[in-house]
């Protein structure tokens, strides 16, 4: 009678044994796919990490472009503008040329004409000022 009950607690002792080991393996496999699944979820993120930093480097990239582009476009438009300017000055500066050539000409009629009727003779028409301008700018 005994060798029985031995043997029932022997067969309850094995299946518990193989409920732990079939518990400890559904565990196992849980862990396994929940560790798949997290590699999977990194990968994805890496993945997407990268692509972040070449779509950051591309805009970078683009953004060099378009400022030098803009840089360029900014310095051809200042070369206009100071030629123009350089235009605009070069015609003053011969207006000017010719006003003061008019006025050398019409002071050296007049000192012409004032020396011919002066009164004493000295022929100076222009009394105390300077008969001809600095050539400095000339």
């Amino acid at each position: 009678m005994a060798v029985p009950e031995e043997v029932r607690a022997a067969k309850r002792i094995n299946s518990e044994g193989e409920r732990i080991i079939e518990k400890a393996q559904e565990e196992a496999e849980r862990i396994v796919a929940r560790a798949q699944e997290q590699a999977a979820f990194l990968i994805d993120e890496r993945g997407l990490t990268q692509s972040a930093e070449a779509q950051s480097r591309e805009i970078i990239s683009d953004s060099h472009r378009d400022a030098d582009e803009i840089r360029r476009g900014a310095d051809e438009y200042a070369v206009g503008v100071l030629v123009g300017l350089e235009a605009d000055v070069v015609k003053t500066l011969q207006s000017i040329k010719k006003g003061i050539a008019l006025l050398d000409e019409r002071r050296a009629e007049l000192g012409t004409e004032t020396s011919a009727g002066s009164e004493d003779g000295t022929g100076e028409g222009w009394e105390g000022e300077a008969t001809e301008p600095s050539n400095s700018g000339r």
